[in-house]
C-alpha cells in the first residue's frame, strides 16, 4: 500500500495564516509591525533566491523586511560592525544572515555575533546550547518545521525509535535533540556510519538530512515508518530528496515528498520565530 503523502505546502500555509492573524493583533497592541532584517553578502544565485522568499513571505503576513544587500568585497569586519548595529536596533527583532558567506568571511563568527533574542534562524551557540539543555530559546527553522509535521501527523513519538541521517549544525543535530526532548530514542548517523541501511531500518520515524540525492533505499525503511526526507539535491531529474520516494512510499506508512514536504516548512517557522522573538522583546 502507498505511503501517505505529508503535504508540507498545506501545513505551511495553515502556519502563515495563523501568523498573519496574530502579526495584526500585535501591531494593533504596540502599534508596530515585527521586523526581521535579512543581510546577504555577495551575488550566489541561489542566496538571492531562498532571501527573495523569505522577505515576501515576510510581507504576506504583515512582518516588516528590513533588506540590507552587500558586495563580495565586504570584509569580516564590516559584516560583524553590521550585525552589531542590527543587535542594537529597536526596530528590528529579528536577523537572518543569509549563508553561505563569501570565503574571506568567518560564518562561525558572524553567526556567534548575533543577539541570542533576534537569532531567528536559531544557530548562536546560545540558543544550540539552550536547545542542548532543554531549555527554551528560538530553535533553527527546518528542525522546528520538522518536528511540527509529525505533530500534525499524529506521530507518538514518546518510546518510538527515532534514526536521524546527517549531524549538521543546521539541520542534523537540532533535530535530533528536538527528539530526544520528545522522549524518542535517537540514533544519529553520518558518513561513516557502518551498514546505514539496517539502522534505519529500525527507525519508526527516519529524517534523512544528509544531502545525498536518493541515498536511501526500500531497503532503509522499516515498514510502517514515517519518513521526513529534508535533503534538496538537484539532479539531471529535477530536484530529488535523500530519499528514493517511489521505493520507500511502498514501504512507508506515511512520507514527505521534495519539493512540497519540509521546505515551504522551513519559511513558516521563520515567521514563527521572528513573531516570537518580537513578543519577547516587548
Amino acid at each position: 500500500m502507498a505511503a501517505r503523502i505529508i503535504d508540507g505546502k498545506a501545513v505551511a500555509a495553515s502556519i502563515r495564516a495563523r501568523v498573519a492573524e496574530e502579526v495584526s493583533a500585535f501591531e494593533a497592541e504596540h502599534g508596530r509591525a515585527p521586523a526581521l532584517a535579512t543581510v546577504l553578502v555577495g551575488d550566489d544565485p541561489a542566496s538571492h533566491v531562498y532571501v527573495g522568499g523569505k522577505r515576501k513571505a515576510c510581507e504576506e503576513v504583515g512582518i516588516r523586511s528590513l533588506h540590507h544587500e552587500l558586495p563580495a568585497e565586504t570584509s569580516e569586519n564590516e559584516l560583524l560592525e553590521l550585525v552589531g548595529e542590527l543587535g542594537l536596533a529597536r526596530d528590528v527583532d529579528g536577523i537572518l544572515v543569509q549563508l553561505p558567506v563569501p570565503e574571506s568571511i568567518d560564518p562561525d563568527r558572524v553567526v556567534a555575533a548575533i543577539d541570542p533574542a533576534k537569532d531567528v534562524d536559531g544557530l548562536t551557540p546560545v540558543n544550540a546550547g539552550l536547545l542542548a539543555h532543554g531549555m527554551p530559546g528560538l530553535v533553527s527553522c527546518t528542525p522546528a518545521g520538522v518536528m511540527e509535521l509529525l505533530d500534525r501527523e499524529g506521530v507518538e513519538l514518546e518510546g518510538a525509535e527515532a534514526v536521524v541521517v546527517g549531524r549538521s549544525k543546521l539541520v542534523g543535530v537540532p533535530v535530533a535533540r528536538l527528539l530526544l526532548g520528545a522522549n524518542a530514542t535517537v540514533t544519529s548517523c553520518h558518513s561513516r556510519t557502518r551498514d546505514l541501511a539496517a539502522i534505519c531500518r529500525r527507525a519508526d520515524v527516519l529524517v534523512a538530512a544528509v544531502g545525498s540525492p536518493e541515498l536511501l533505499g526500500a531497503d532503509a525503511i522499516k515498514p510502517g515508518a514515517v519518513v521526513i526526507d529534508v535533503g534538496v539535491n538537484r539532479t539531471d531529474d529535477g530536484l530529488r530528496g535523500d530519499v528514493d520516494f517511489e521505493a520507500a512510499s511502498e514501504v512507508a506508512a506515511a512520507i514527505t515528498p521534495v519539493p512540497g514536504g519540509v521546505g515551504p516548512m522551513t519559511i513558516a517557522m521563520l515567521l514563527v520565530n521572528t513573531l516570537a522573538a518580537a513578543r519577547a522583546r516587548v
